[in-house]
């Protein structure tokens, strides 16, 4: 018994400590990635693929990364997984996360420094060398490495499905026909005919759905007021609005400002969208690891997100808020097949506008920008509804629960900031799980 009971007694002592060295050993391989890395000085990932490719470095700094890469996987493997804290495994997963990107992104540069092209084509990503294998690759950049082209399409056109029988939905409560109803939203009451007017209106909506939006996300109060202001930049006119630097700007030149974009242009630029995003993001602590890294669908994603659940948060006054609201969900929706049909499927412009056509009338003038924005900016459009779904996914899981509120699940969705979906995916199924 007494040597059993000494033998207790040691365990107790040597537990702390450790736990204290896996802790140390962790921290090292932290310190190490995060110098060496931002030793590295890579390249960000920029909208125009052209750009990313002009960006690749020469032979022998791929060589260098090459093995700064292979130390760091080296490293991790040193490390149990299972030992370390749950905040821990959340930054190994992230940083073996990062590692395979980057590692399949070094062996798509090698093979290009071996055969470069004498000038970069910008008239699409197909028309690169290697153009579907680096599409692939951007997807996964853009979106998570758990994606593939073909099923991102299939994706595409079942949300073209469902989106168009919600606004079947909203057209036959109306008691209109499809015509009928098609001539009434287009009436002049429907529309602003000048910019000071929809200046106020943004303000009105934004002050009433103040008074329900603390209810569903956390630490609002600690977000700082944004602004709303007639954007003068001609270069992004074409968008109805646009967020930056505390800013929701919205464009008003020579058409009229339709009445149904105020809701969800609001809730996705401003609050509880990208502002409240960006905003809370700087108000929870993160360590070095999360800070490294930024995916950029999970902004996106957030910011669609909250347009779904807009009848949830008091967003939507009227059906023809939310008819708004899908009318845009609408274009996004055919971006997504749009996207993988012109970079990866090597759909001609010719193609893609008959696609368009196919789902969506009398805007052939917005297909031609989208068409040529996806040209230059491969998978960043699917972001939006790729982001939402996957959002929305882990709500309706959460929902099962009979203790379910949904300023809860906003806290856990945004905890960690924009990391990987899949990496987040273990983080949203802990709750679930333990249902």
């Amino acid at each position: 018994m007494a040597k059993k009971f000494y033998g207790f007694l040691v365990l107790l002592f040597l537990a702390p400590s450790l736990t204290a060295c896996r802790a140390q050993g962790w921290e090292a391989v932290v310190s190490t990635f995060v110098e060496e890395y931002r030793a590295l000085r890579l390249e960000p990932l920029y909208l125009a693929y052209t750009d990313n490719l002009n960006g690749i470095q020469d032979a022998q700094s791929l060589e260098r990364q090459a093995q700064v890469f292979a130390n760091l996987r080296n490293g991790l493997e040193q490390i149990t997984h299972g030992q370390l804290t749950p905040d821990q495994e959340l930054e190994y997963d992230l940083l073996a996360y990062q590692l395979a990107l980057h590692e399949e992104r070094l062996v798509l540069e090698k093979r290009w420094q071996r055969n470069p092209m004498a000038r970069i084509p910008d008239t699409g990503l197909i028309h690169v060398t290697n153009g579907k294998q680096w599409y692939a690759h951007f997807l996964k950049r853009w979106i998570d490495s758990s994606v593939t082209p073909d099923a991102l399409f299939e994706f595409g056109l079942s949300e073209i499905k469902e989106v168009r029988s919600q606004i079947r939905e909203l057209q036959t409560g109306s008691g209109m026909d499809s015509l009928a109803f098609e001539r009434h939203i287009l009436d002049d009451r429907f529309f602003y005919s000048d910019a000071q007017t929809v200046k106020e209106a943004f303000e009105a909506f934004s002050t009433k759905l103040a008074k329900t939006l603390s209810s569903h996300f956390p630490n609002l109060n600690s977000i700082p007021k944004v602004k709303i202001a007639r954007a003068t930049d001609t270069r992004l006119s074409q968008v109805p609005a646009y967020y930056r630097d505390n800013t929701l700007y919205f464009n008003f030149f020579d058409t009229p400002f339709n009445k149904r974009q105020i809701a969800f242009l609001y809730l996705h630029e401003a609050l509880p969208g990208h502002h409240y995003e960006i905003s809370h993001r700087r108000l929870v602590p993160r360590s070095q690891v999360l800070q490294l890294f930024h995916t950029p669908g999970y902004s996106e994603g957030w910011a669609a997100y909250v347009e779904e659940i807009g009848n949830d948060i008091g967003g939507y006054a009227t059906p023809y808020d939310e008819l708004g609201k899908w009318e845009w969900d609408l274009i996004r929706s055919v971006r997504v097949p749009l996207d993988v049909g012109l970079n990866y499927y090597g759909w001609s412009d010719e193609r893609a506008m008959a696609f368009w056509q196919g789902h969506i009338h009398g805007k052939d003038a917005i297909a031609e920008r989208e068409i040529a924005r996806i040209k230059r900016w491969p998978c960043q459009v699917i972001s939006y509804k790729y982001g939402a779904n996957k959002i929305l996914e882990w709500k309706a899981r959460y929902e099962r629960d009979p203790n379910f509120k949904l300023k809860d699940f906003h806290s856990k969705v945004l905890r960690y900031g924009p990391l990987p979906f899949s990496v987040l995916e273990r983080r949203m199924g802990d709750h679930v799980s333990r249902m």
